[in-house]
């Protein structure tokens, strides 16, 4: 099979289209707002498939199972691993943030602040924890598969294959349907992947255009500590993680290349999803481990989203000259990991687990998440890019722990990753 030459490859593309959408956003702002359909379609395309593909990917592999034990033992695992970083992650957040403080010397009075939020308050008022569950529960069985909400998906596909397992003698051809139903349904996936390139022009040009490059600058210290601290966690935490376990944590992203750039070019994780998910496969982590801690963790583990939380909550506070004592930042600390989970799969989580937060924390009025609603863009590619990173090495992590890795296939997809792309695409 012959390698593909630089501009053939997926990965140069996107950067490319990145690129174009930067300079047509900069240089012709009102036509780089109007590009705003190419991504909002692309992102609704890739949308429209991450169902199926979640279902097919968790059922397989739970009916795959012999031991049902072994589901639940890797559910709890996970959660572990999630509720273990996620923590991590807003310490981390909140140890930068009171030594950078950057919001230090911005002196705003809080009655002259304005703008619009009333919106994320009404989500995070609505994400209560009964809410929250009660939203698992689907209509009927097959409903989550017309629908966007993750959660429902993985509840109905952890059902189905459990179901598979106990009726085994009388369900094979079940089995055996979704098996061969796969191969189309990836096939979609790598058709759709075609357009990440003008998927990501689209919206880059939007971003750019409608924001523009000048917005980011009087804020750009908060935006800048939040790309450090991202990047000093990807690095230096998940980075040790993963040496622990036995593999390199850039060798990992250089793998994950293609999928890291089109959430790059679109702020949006779930773009990357179906194939992040296919790729983690390949790389020699099990089906069930794939199908129950990729889609899990992207309502359960946000690391970046986590970091964005408490050093944005600080920034606030250090900007309206509001001194928050030890103790008040540990309540902001334990509020945070509540509202993070309660804000799962709600549109604008970031932004609205922030105002969840706020809302319990009165010492900083709400009104002050106006002070970074025109960056709030800038920093949620960061936010997406630091969660999927996070998740990718959460799979491959209990899929080791679980002893359902092929260790010899993940070096190999590792050390030479442009090979298995080829493989993919045939």
């Amino acid at each position: 099979m012959k390698a593909k030459k630089i501009y053939q490859q997926l990965y140069f593309q996107v950067i490319i289209a990145i690129a174009a959408g930067i300079l047509l956003g900069k240089f012709y702002p009102e036509l780089g707002e109007k590009m705003k359909p190419l991504g909002d379609g692309f992102i609704k395309l890739v949308k429209m498939i991450i169902a199926p593909v979640i279902f097919i990917t968790l059922t397989l592999g739970i009916a795959h199972m012999t031991d049902l034990k072994k589901v639940g033992r890797i559910a709890v695992k996970a959660m572990i691993y999630f509720f273990t970083f996620s923590t991590l992650a807003l310490i981390i957040g909140l140890i930068v943030g009171n030594i950078l403080q950057p919001g230090h010397g911005l002196n705003i009075d809080p009655a002259t602040l304005s703008g619009d939020v009333s919106q994320y308050q009404q989500k995070a008022h609505d994400s209560t924890l009964t809410g929250f569950i009660m939203n698992i529960i689907p209509e009927t069985l097959f409903s989550p598969l017309v629908g966007e909400n993750i959660l429902q998906v993985l509840l109905v596909a952890i059902l189905m294959g459990i179901a598979l397992v106990l009726t085994k003698e009388k369900s094979q051809k079940v089995t055996d349907f979704l098996q061969d139903m796969s191969t189309p349904v990836f096939k979609i996936v790598h058709m759709l992947m075609k357009l990440a390139p003008i998927g990501a022009f689209g919206a880059m040009a939007f971003t750019i255009g409608k924001y523009g490059l000048h917005s980011v600058l009087n804020l750009i210290f908060l935006v800048g500590t939040f790309y450090i601290t991202s990047i000093l966690f990807v690095v230096l935490v998940l980075g040790s993680v993963a040496w622990y376990n036995g593999f390199n944590i850039f060798k990992l992203m250089f793998y994950l290349k293609e999928e890291l750039l089109l959430v790059l070019g679109t702020s949006s994780s779930e773009s990357a999803l179906p194939g992040i998910m296919e790729k983690l496969e390949k790389a020699g982590c099990s089906r069930a481990i794939v199908g129950l801690v990729v889609p899990t963790g992207y309502s359960f583990n946000l690391d970046g989203t986590n970091i964005y939380m408490t050093l944005a909550s600080l920034f606030i506070a250090q900007a309206l000259n509001i001194h928050l004592p030890l103790e008040k930042q540990l309540m902001l600390l334990l509020v945070a990991m509540l509202s993070s989970k309660g804000a799962a799969g709600v549109t604008g989580a970031g932004f609205v687990t922030l105002a969840a937060t706020l809302a319990v924390v009165p010492e900083i009025p709400i009104a002050g998440m106006t002070l970074i609603l025109g960056i709030d863009k800038f920093m949620s590619e960061c936010r997406a890019l630091t969660n999927v990173i996070g998740n990718s090495v959460a799979t491959v992590v209990v899929a080791n722990w679980e002893k359902q890795l092929d260790k010899t296939q993940l070096q190999y997809c590792l050390d030479y990753p442009n090979e298995i792309e080829k493989k993919l695409e045939v």
